[in-house]
């Protein structure tokens, strides 16, 4: 079979491994709602897609947490005691506005791209005591998804020199612009120029068109991919860096393509348009390649070629100058360690207090929590079916009500074969002993992706854990360090791996008149 013109489909067996990915798209889903949650769950597809020499996605997952609705404005008549704590002054979006527009974003992306949603949470949450205000003012927006690779691309091949450097998808626009480093910073602390220029803008037909092309090179008998990987944050500058780190590489920066002029080279390396992947090639598979790239318009540019000089060179031919020449080692092999102090300090919160005569007023309120509430706001515009692999979505019986906690793919149309995956978060509880919160997401991660029927039980499940928190004082540091403890203590004494995760450690939003801290969250992802 030849990808790069119509043919007959063929069925062949193969030998596959699993893909399990979960980032966070935070900073931006606070800023811009659509676009900060469209461009995660973009870009947790391509990092998927960029597993080994190429993976094929299958499904995705999304997380929402945000303070309290306020979807009625407060009164006797509302019954909506618990948003008591007086509206902020939002700086961007209201709660209830990013809620619908980071849904919107992400089933967006999900339906455009041809990627169904299948599992899902959403949590509102927030509390003041002890001079201190916690909430997810500056939202949680996770997304997560499964896939599935040939096991013979499980591991990248190292280039060799005279190989090509080939940059898949759109131009280069001011989009972007130090994402990864505003990301990483409290919300508000910087102006709204810099943090607004810092949000990606998704593009999902050019993803999808990359990904056709990669996906055409996986399911050939020798796949000619030696080396893929994704422009996320950072743009060309952490892509194509780590295409090379264990060569050295020359990129021509003339031969990348601008759609805005007035870039700069360093604008033109580093902005994070979305919707593009590097790949490393040999020289006669390049022709195939782009024939493939032709046929399924995904536009293709050879950008460079591998070096052996350990040196990460970027030449404009047009001009001569150089803008980068380092040497790989201070780029990857002098990363300076981070220190985070700690001191454990015991938090007390006041006993609950209830009145037992009141509890169809309370049940009334819990019911109209986004956390407990219906959720066919959310599944009814998301397509779950698409690909025709889907086995298991977050809908069931005849009313397709919202009420499945594991989501289940098919590899393929004939088999039995699946991939399950399942969340599980309880910060609420981390609050008052983080440890025990801790264990408890793993748990609730475990006690819904059960209701799958695991070929190997406890062995078949993988986790990814992704840390939330508010790293910027000592207690938090120290409430940090003893649930990821827990989390690993825990994961051992079950025999369940995590390899991979990702935190977020800079989870506060700055007002003029105080900062709000998120709750320390870990969200777990689990796979079977």
């Amino acid at each position: 079979i030849s990808a790069d013109k119509p043919n007959f489909y063929q069925t062949k067996s193969f030998d596959s491994i699993i893909s399990l990915k979960a980032e966070t798209h935070n900073f931006p889903t606070t800023v811009e709602a659509f676009n900060g949650a469209a461009t995660g769950s973009g870009g947790e597809i391509r990092d998927r897609m960029a597993g080994g020499k190429a993976s094929i996605p299958l499904a995705g997952t999304a997380v929402y947490m945000t303070p309290y609705s306020r979807l009625e404005k407060r009164t006797p008549a509302s019954n909506r005691d618990w948003e008591n704590l007086p509206e902020r002054p939002w700086l961007y979006q209201h709660p209830t506005d990013i809620l619908i527009k980071a849904s919107n974003g992400a089933s967006d992306f999900g339906n455009k791209f041809g990627q169904p949603l299948i599992v899902g949470s959403i949590l509102t949450f927030e509390h003041e005591e002890n001079d201190k205000t916690i909430g997810y003012d500056k939202v949680i927006m996770q997304a997560g998804g499964i896939g599935y690779a040939t096991k013979k691309d499980t591991l990248k091949s190292t280039p060799k020199v005279g190989y090509k450097i080939v940059v898949m998808g759109g131009d280069n626009y001011r989009i972007g612009m130090g994402g990864a480093a505003v990301s990483s910073s409290d919300t508000g602390a910087m102006n709204n120029t810099i943090e607004l220029n810092a949000v990606q803008r998704s593009n999902p037909e050019m993803q999808k068109r990359v990904a056709n092309v990669i996906r055409a090179l996986s399911e050939q008998d020798t796949n000619p991919i030696v080396s893929i990987h994704d422009h996320g944050a950072g743009g060309h500058l952490n892509c194509l860096s780590e295409l090379i780190e264990d060569t050295g590489g020359i990129i021509k920066i003339d031969q990348l393509p601008v759609g805005d002029p007035s870039l700069s080279y360093k604008e033109i390396m580093g902005n994070e348009s979305q919707e593009r992947m590097g790949l490393i090639i040999h020289p006669t598979d390049l022709p195939k390649l782009i024939e493939i790239a032709k046929r399924e318009r995904a536009p293709i540019y050879e950008v460079g070629s591998v070096t052996d000089n350990q040196l990460f060179q970027v030449i404009s031919d047009k001009t001569g100058k150089k803008p980068i020449d380092l040497s790989l080692f201070n780029m990857f092999g002098n990363t300076p360690v981070t220190y985070l102090n700690g001191k454990t300090i015991k938090q007390n919160y006041k006993a609950v207090a209830y009145d037992t005569s009141k509890i169809y007023d309370y049940t009334t309120q819990l019911l109209q929590l986004e956390a407990v509430a219906s959720k066919d706001w959310l599944t009814n515009k998301v397509d779950r079916c698409v690909t025709g692999k889907v086995a298991k979505q977050q809908t069931c019986g005849s009313l397709q009500l919202p009420l499945n906690n594991v989501g289940v793919m098919a590899l393929d149309y004939k088999g039995e074969e699946g991939i399950a995956t399942s969340i599980g978060h309880a910060p609420i509880a981390s609050l008052i002993d983080e440890q025990a919160g801790a264990r408890l997401a793993i748990t609730e991660s475990l006690t819904n992706i059960i209701w799958a029927p695991l070929k190997e039980g406890l062995q078949s499940v993988s986790l990814s854990a992704n840390w939330m928190w508010s790293a910027k004082t000592e207690t938090e540091n120290a409430r940090l360090y003893r649930a990821v403890q827990a989390v690993s203590e825990f994961a051992i004494d079950l025999g369940i791996n995590i390899p991979t995760g990702k935190d977020s450690l800079s989870m506060n939003q700055k007002y003029t008149d105080k900062d709000v801290m998120a709750p320390g969250t870990v969200i777990i992802s689990a796979t079977a």
